[in-house]
């Protein structure tokens, strides 16, 4: 599988670096549509905050993603939901370093969630 960012500079603003505008796939044989993923424990117990949750999240879609033979390397597209602003940053930089730099086509959305201590949901595409 090869992927091609695509982040064209002539008539669209900029990419920043932790993200581009569109990934090409090439090659895949498999695509993987995981559901938005919480910052809970495998009780279903939300993490105490912001930090917990994230760690949470990402130690979930690794489990996840290894359940169908891949990492977080196979992933190629990333939606945030998050109950608060202010949280963005550092849901970009949980996510910057769970891919290890990496960017791949982002978007952030604030939301109200269905229990009032889910304060983010993390929804991945991946292919291999």
């Amino acid at each position: 599988m090869e992927l091609v960012p695509h982040n064209p500079t002539d008539g669209v603003y900029p990419a920043s670096p932790d993200y581009v505008h569109a990934m090409e796939i090439r090659g895949a044989g498999r695509l993987l549509f995981v559901a938005g993923t919480m910052g809970l424990d495998p009780a279903g117990k939300p993490g105490a905050d912001l930090a917990e949750q994230l760690d949470l999240i990402w130690k979930n879609i690794r489990a996840i993603l290894a359940s169908a033979g891949m990492t977080v390397d196979n992933i190629v597209r990333l939606t945030s939901y998050l109950t608060d602003r202010a949280d963005a940053e550092a849901n970009a930089s949980a996510r910057t370093a769970a891919l290890g730099g990496r960017p791949v086509p982002t978007t952030a959305v604030v939301v109200g969630t269905l229990e009032d201590g889910w304060l983010v949901e993390v929804e991945v595409v991946a292919a291999g």
